[in-house]
């Protein structure tokens, strides 16, 4: 996606499309590596990643969960998601099985480790906020608008 120059203005030149100040993608990216980078010195001592901290944030919210159902609430297939998992049951965190109500569906669930370290990240959150300099009402509209880029994309544009 290029964005107009100037508030509007149409680009003069076709090649001004692919300069990087014209980009969408390019400032989305950087904040996002940015503030991923903030949670690294509160996850390190608890020996998790940023993607495995969100995995137990929607598994603090909703416990037993389908991988199927994970992975569309995170917006992660399977191939990214699984060797995470894997990661996190081999430290004990989460549980993985079988679904009995039908085998091809593997339910994740929090371990007691799991439960457990929800009370050493309650603060992470706060801390992360503190980073931010931004008046509150400016991060709460970017909110907004990236959960409309989230929800309302056609994945499948031409």
């Amino acid at each position: 996606m290029v964005l107009l120059k100037n508030g509007g203005d149409e680009l003069s030149n076709k090649e001004d499309a692919l300069k990087l100040d014209y980009q969408l993608c390019f400032p989305l990216y950087a904040a996002s590596r940015q503030v991923i980078r903030l949670y690294k010195p509160y996850l390190d001592p608890l020996g998790l990643t940023y993607t495995q901290y969100l995995v137990l944030l929607v598994l603090w919210e909703a416990d037993h969960m389908s991988v199927k159902a994970l992975g569309e609430k995170l917006f992660l297939d399977s191939g990214t998601l699984t060797p995470l998992l894997k990661k996190l049951e081999s430290g004990k965190i989460i549980q993985r099985e079988r679904s009995t109500a039908d085998e091809r569906s593997v339910i994740i669930h929090l371990s007691e480790e799991g439960i457990a370290l929800k009370n050493k990240c309650l603060e992470i959150p706060y801390k992360i906020g503190n980073c931010l300099k931004m008046p509150l009402e400016d991060l709460e509209h970017l909110h907004r608008l990236l959960y409309q880029i989230l929800n309302e994309t056609d994945s499948k544009c031409e």
